[in-house]
């Protein structure tokens, strides 16, 4: 059944939000433990379908019974009053099945929505937790599907929960209407049904591996979409295009064959589902048809016992439909599961010492020392020496010997570690939102500073560009600013922050002279008191810093101020300037 969201539901979401957005940590033991937890944080909804899901379908289930006790008692025997009263409760049975099928169906959507939305959440968690070790681990492609195809599965399985219910119980009822009218056409039917299921149960098996291979070669296939989009400009200097359109083409080829493969088997099961429980109608219709000619079951009980072997297909199908979803809900949940299994790469240390606001920052590492409250430049011979320098500062997606005020990072709870020392890389991520969005970073922020971060970081014109000012939209990833303008909206989102450390690599990489020469200043008088960190190596940023370590092969070689390395030291003055003067 396809369910989709509706705006009721999604108000109903937004209700249950501080239930779903903070759910406990899920098992990642086996797909049965994800399931039981799941079911436990919405157990109101499951029971509340299983309930109206019994009532639905049980309501269904006596129809015939009551068709064919009408017509024994009001046709057969001629009984005007018998057949008024047997068609008023065929009338209530009716409205049972409006009824009960509409609040059936109500709580399916709620249950589907629930550990559907549930399992964005625990993934997203997860993700922004694990830091890089996410992406060293898993390829983009099943952290993509598990946002858009695995979360429909796992919610898929709670919303058939109702109606696999109604499925069991009403099976017991006409079992039960079966046996006391008649034992040999009744245990036809009963017996016929589960012989039918352990048929189809044939099917499923492979069914399942085949969607499996599918799930994996469709995440591959993203993985490589998602690769080749991120470097299409490089792809495109270099010439590289049709080698990776090709590469493609033939994932895409391998996710339709494995597709194919499935189909086989879905079609096989969608069409046992209906070939199967019509034959075995055929057959009951036939033993119940000589039953009435040798005088063992009336007229009405026969048409009962039509009713019944046609009604027992559909709780037939419907528990092939639980264990189909089933299915697609193991491998669902193994790879979610699989995410949450991947530690972080940068775990959480017990809060044993207090957390300093100031002091030196100090790596073991290389040597460098960063003064508190002072403006520090780090120069070096190679660009990743002092990126990989700033990972170690900010303690992303590395183990770090850095020390804060004498404190090791390593010590620190990672959450303490990113609320005291910020690392704004030069490919700053711009999404979907208003500007003011941008630059608070989901904080509530005056727009008064703001402005003023926006100022600090010259980036007056994006803001004025914009009709609606803080309010205008920001598209994603920042499609209609330039590189420069990106850049600079991403350094006032820093400076807007405000962190007590702040670490900026190559803040001005992709702007004009002018405008570097002006930012190098207004970051000295907006940070002045605070420690910073710049990594660069242009001379109109460093001119402005307080101090200046030069890395050597990842070592820190010397360290002072920027007029004086320039002048006493050759290695940096090659650096610096660019083999231009030594003056």
């Amino acid at each position: 059944m396809g369910v989709g969201p509706t705006i009721r539901h999604v108000a109903w979401l937004v209700a249950m939000r501080s239930s779903i957005l903070a759910p406990p940590a899920a098992p990642t033991t086996t797909p049965g433990a994800f399931l039981t937890w799941g079911a436990r944080l919405q157990w109101r909804t499951l029971v509340g379908g299983l309930v109206f899901g019994v009532i639905w379908m049980t309501a269904i289930a006596l129809v015939p019974w009551a068709i064919g006790r009408g017509l024994d008692a009001g046709v057969v025997h001629d009984d005007p009053g018998a057949l008024l009263r047997w068609a008023l409760i065929l009338t209530g049975l009716s409205v049972l099945v409006g009824g009960g099928g509409a609040a059936r169906h109500w709580f399916a959507v709620e249950n589907w929505l629930s550990g559907a939305f549930r399992t964005i959440v625990v993934a997203d968690e997860a993700i922004t937790t694990r830091g890089q070790e996410i992406g060293r681990q898993l390829p983009t492609g099943d952290v993509v599907s598990i946002a858009s195809n695995d979360m429909e599965k796992i919610g898929g399985v709670y919303d058939v929960t109702a109606r696999f219910s109604g499925a069991i119980v009403s099976y017991v009822v006409v079992a039960v209407l079966l046996l006391r009218q008649s034992v040999v056409t009744g245990l036809v039917v009963l017996i016929g049904s589960p012989v039918l299921l352990a048929l189809l149960s044939l099917i499923i098996k492979p069914l399942q591996a085949r969607q499996a291979a599918q799930r994996e070669e469709a995440g591959r296939l993203t993985t490589l979409g998602t690769d080749t989009v991120a470097g299409l400009r490089i792809l495109r200097g270099i010439g590289g295009e049709r080698e990776f359109v090709g590469r493609y083409a033939a994932q895409s080829q391998r996710v339709r064959r494995a597709g194919v493969r499935v189909a086989g088997y879905q079609a096989a099961l969608d069409a046992s589902q209906t070939l199967l429980p019509g034959l075995f109608v055929v057959l009951v219709v036939w033993i119940g048809a000589r039953s009435v000619i040798a005088g063992e079951l009336t007229p009405g009980e026969l048409v009962a016992f039509y009713g019944y072997a046609t009604f027992m297909s559909f709780p037939l199908r419907t528990v092939t439909e639980m264990v189909d979803k089933f299915i697609r809900f193991r491998v669902a949940a193994g790879k979610v599961q699989g995410l949450l299994r991947i530690e972080s790469d940068h775990p959480a240390r017990p809060a044993g010492a207090p957390v300093p606001v100031d002091g030196d920052v100090v790596d073991p590492e290389s040597g460098a020392r960063m003064p508190s409250g002072r403006l520090t430049g780090i120069v070096s011979t190679r660009p990743e020496e002092s990126a990989a320098l700033a990972a170690r500062l900010g303690r992303v997606g590395v183990e770090s010997a850095v020390t804060l005020g004498g404190i090791p990072l390593a010590d620190m709870p990672i959450d303490h570690v990113r609320a005291h020392v910020l690392v704004n890389d030069p490919d700053s991520r711009l999404f979907h939102g208003t500007v003011r969005e941008q630059l608070s970073a989901g904080r509530t922020v005056p727009d008064a500073h703001l402005v003023e971060a926006v100022d600090a970081a010259w980036a007056r014109d994006v803001l004025l560009a914009q009709a609606a000012g803080l309010d205008g939209i920001v598209e994603e990833k920042g499609r209609g600013f330039s590189g420069g303008q990106r850049q600079r909206l991403g350094l006032a989102r820093a400076l807007a922050i405000d962190p007590p450390v702040l670490v900026l690599i190559e803040p001005t990489s992709a702007v004009d002279a002018h405008t570097e020469a002006r930012i190098g200043a207004s970051l000295a008088q907006e940070r002045r008191g605070r420690t910073t960190v710049v990594a660069t190596v242009s001379p109109l940023l460093l001119t402005h810093t307080d101090h200046v370590v030069l890395l050597v092969d990842g070592v820190a070689v010397a360290e002072g101020r920027h007029a004086d390395l320039v002048r006493e030291h050759a290695a940096y003055r090659s650096i610096v300037l660019r083999g231009g003067d030594d003056e």
